[in-house]
């Protein structure tokens, strides 16, 4: 007796995301897809016996997409009933070509840029939760120099060069605890683009990176809700449906440091405060105590789809850090005691609207305000002085863009931005009096066109644009070119071209070590296009040029049988910056000079999956970084303070079902530092120092750990436990070195020290 049967017996059935990673592996194949086409499907895995386009047809039965086979190698799948979204085939041009890079949710696309999906996110080491700017320390040719993720190098690059947008916003503050926690919470950032080269025509500003955080856009009418705390911060979000046009998503996040001490607390602490007014005290007779410190964020967004092809998008978000301490002397037998205290915001709103006028075209509009304030009070018992700083940042802008999609192959982008933007500083010292304002403001406009190609086989992919910046205040027009090739060849090839010509009319400078009490030391300026010290109102004008860059880029990447083998290659000039932009703690540290810095680099890049359970990585970068400037060291180049000349991660991690492992090493040569010249005279008022940064610190080395388990309390409550320890080996790490003179003429070092040993676990609950 014979039954018909359909090539498959019963199963368990899995997500399809989870079947296509094992169809990829079996077939030699790759899935081209957009993420909302296969959320939440479910399906049983193929069996080994099936052709390919029997696999495919089964699975077309369960699922209801279709699977378009382009070639031999390359299937695209889709919805069969197209939503009013610009249709399927725009989202082809966005191929992934690396659907795992280095842990699951980190994708590579054929447009040069790295995506990480939160909600698909793995396991890294040291992280049990996908803080966003931490993630992206794991890409080649991306570290912090600090361990910070308010200064974050992007292949050589200073932190303020970087984009950072939230939902189409740019903000101006990337940190909590000042800048040791992301200040973008991971649960409610549903994916992040970045791009270190190539980036879109679309994008101004950034001239060393752009990082696109975009949270959840479409209405599923489906409400998720989200709990949890770790030995800094409590945090919950809520995606609420309201009726069936109108979503609210909600998320706040809040340190626990002012309600209990934790060891991870007290790491913290240590790192973030060393060397600043809150632990440094001029006198024997002066203490700093009673210090309360905390942080919050607050984020909002409303979906309304208004009709079928009319949606409308409101945003809010409040990011906030605070600190107060206080002073306190005994003189004459009498106590006094002042408070210091420091705070750190930005906020920001939008509101955008998508029309989608038919299947090919679409239309993109948005308004948005970012406001970044920076104040500090600083009180000195002993000298009878009260400081006041303040720095603030005023962004609004109003956005058009414009998508054309004629067919899956081709994509037309283009659009406009009106920007303007204010900044301010204030000084204010009560003894001797002095006060001083400055606030500059410039507006831009800004026009951009690019065209996308992608082949009938999917092998070519070309991005070709430019952006045309006009600023009114100084009568000027820049032009900015971007190029984006990719090209597979040989089936597993594929090679790369990169290249962007990018502006930047901010910047962020320190005029001296401990302003804002030395714990966030840098405040954001414009360009001023002026070309030497000038005085207006009795107050000094520093030049501050338009900042301007030039990259290209080159790599190839070959990719089968779970094995991953990249190669970068890089050249990258800045031009404009300051001195003042730098950092310098050596003999240029009150030096005003223009100038600009050159790198090049190599990034490589080798990772193997073992299935579905073990990844492995190692990579290591390369890279010479110099300044120069016409009027320092006699017009000789010499090292950038961030040059970090070789860097080496190794990594891996398991998974097992529910439980994740990650343990990796960390290493790089030290940053440069400038030593005392060996002959200097004690009996000298100032110390007189060596070539600059003609030394080097010692090598940094730390090794990280971490671990979760998730489990089901109910069929619909899901829970996770993790737990991770950064540094485990408690490596002493020297991440700044600097000298000081004292009263007697003596020659004092100064050494700031990585984290230490710091652990820390996490508790989360899903509805």
């Amino acid at each position: 007796m014979f039954l018909p049967v359909n090539g498959q017996s019963h199963q368990e059935k899995e997500s399809l995301f989870s079947i296509l990673k094992k169809l990829e592996d079996r077939y030699n194949v790759s899935f081209s897809y957009a993420d909302a086409a296969i959320k939440d499907k479910i399906a049983e895995l193929p069996d080994t016996n099936l052709t390919l386009q029997d696999a495919l047809n089964l699975l077309t039965n369960q699922t209801q997409l279709e699977f378009e086979v382009l070639d031999n190698r390359f299937i695209a799948i889709k919805e069969r009933i197209v939503s009013n979204q610009s249709s399927f085939k725009t989202q082809r041009l966005d191929e992934i070509i690396v659907s795992k890079y280095l842990t699951n949710g980190i994708e590579k696309l054929n447009d040069g840029a790295i995506t990480i999906n939160t909600e698909a996110f793995g396991i890294l080491p040291g992280l049990i939760e996908p803080d966003v700017l931490q993630t992206i320390q794991a890409l080649p040719g991306i570290l912090s120099t600090d361990e910070t993720v308010s200064n974050i190098n992007i292949r050589g690059g200073t932190h303020d060069q970087n984009l950072f947008l939230w939902d189409g916003i740019k903000m101006y503050q990337s940190g909590h605890f000042f800048g040791l926690i992301s200040a973008f919470n991971p649960y409610t950032t549903q994916k992040i683009n970045v791009y270190k080269n190539g980036s879109s025509a679309r994008y101004g500003d950034g001239i060393s990176s752009v990082i696109d955080m975009k949270l959840p856009n479409t209405i599923d009418n489906e409400f998720k809700a989200g709990l949890g705390f770790n030995l800094i911060n409590a945090d919950g979000f809520a995606k609420i449906p309201l009726s069936k046009k109108t979503e609210l998503q909600i998320s706040s996040r809040r340190s626990l440091t002012d309600l209990i001490t934790t060891p991870t607390y007290d790491q913290y602490f240590k790192r973030i405060f060393q060397d600043s007014d809150l632990t440094n005290t001029s006198t024997s007779n002066s203490i700093s105590q009673n210090e309360k410190f905390y942080f919050y964020d607050v984020a909002l967004k409303f979906l309304y789809d208004i009709t079928e092809k009319d949606k409308i998008r409101f945003h809010f978000l409040n990011v906030n850090n605070f600190l107060n301490y206080d002073e306190q002397s005994t003189n004459n037998n009498r106590d006094e005691a002042l408070n210091s205290s420091l705070r750190q915001e930005n906020l920001a709103t939008s509101i955008t609207y998508t029309r989608d006028w038919n299947k090919t075209l679409s239309t993109t509009s948005q308004i948005y305000v970012s406001n970044y304030d920076l104040d500090a009070t600083n009180f000195d018992i002993i000298n009878n002085q009260r400081l006041i700083q303040e720095n603030e940042v005023y962004d609004g802008s109003a956005k058009l863009d414009i998508n054309y999609s004629p067919n899956y192959q081709f994509k037309i982008n283009g659009g406009y931005q009106f920007t303007e933007v204010g900044i301010s500083n204030l000084e204010d010292v009560n003894n001797p009096y002095f006060r001083s304002y400055v606030k500059e403001v410039i507006r831009s406009n800004a026009a951009y066109a690019e065209t996308q190609y992608l082949s009938n086989n999917a092998r070519t992919k070309l991005h070709l644009g430019g952006r045309l910046n006009y600023f009114p205040k100084f009568d000027k027009i820049l032009m900015e070119p971007r190029l984006s090739f990719s090209q597979r060849f040989l089936n597993n090839f594929r090679l790369e071209i990169l290249g962007e010509l990018k502006s930047q009319t901010t910047s962020q400078i320190i005029d001296l070590q401990n302003d804002f009490l030395g714990i966030e030391k840098r405040r954001w300026v414009l360009a001023n296009n002026y070309t030497e010290v000038t005085t207006i109102d009795n107050q000094t004008i520093f030049p501050v040029p338009i900042l301007k860059s030039k990259q290209v880029s080159t790599g190839i990447h070959y990719n089968k049988n779970d094995l991953l083998i990249s190669l970068e290659t890089y050249l990258k000039n800045v031009d404009g910056i300051t001195t003042r932009s730098q950092g310098f703690q050596n003999q240029y540290q009150f030096v005003h000079a223009i100038g600009s810095y050159n790198i090049r680099g190599l990034d490589v890049l080798i990772n193997k999956q073992f299935g579905n359970t073990v990844s492995s990585w190692i990579s290591y970068s390369y890279s010479t970084n110099n300044y120069t400037f016409d009027s320092l060291n006699d017009g000789q180049s010499f090292p950038n303070n961030t040059d970090i000349r070789h860097a080496v991660s190794f990594a891996s991690t398991y998974t097992n079902r529910n439980f994740k492992f990650a343990l990796g090493v960390n290493w790089h040569s030290g940053k440069p530092t400038t030593l005392p010249d060996a002959n200097d005279s004690p009996d000298d008022d100032v110390i007189t120092y060596a070539t600059p940064n003609s030394s080097n610190l010692k090598d940094y080395l730390r090794t990280d750990c971490s671990a979760t388990y998730a489990f089901n309390i109910s069929n619909a409550t899901k829970a996770t436990v993790g737990a991770s320890i950064w540094n485990l080996l408690n490596q002493t790490n020297i991440i700044n070195s600097y000298y000081t003179l004292d009263d007697s003429n003596t020659v004092n070092k100064i050494e700031n020290h990585s984290l230490g040993i710091t652990p820390n676990v996490s508790f989360r609950v899903r509805f």
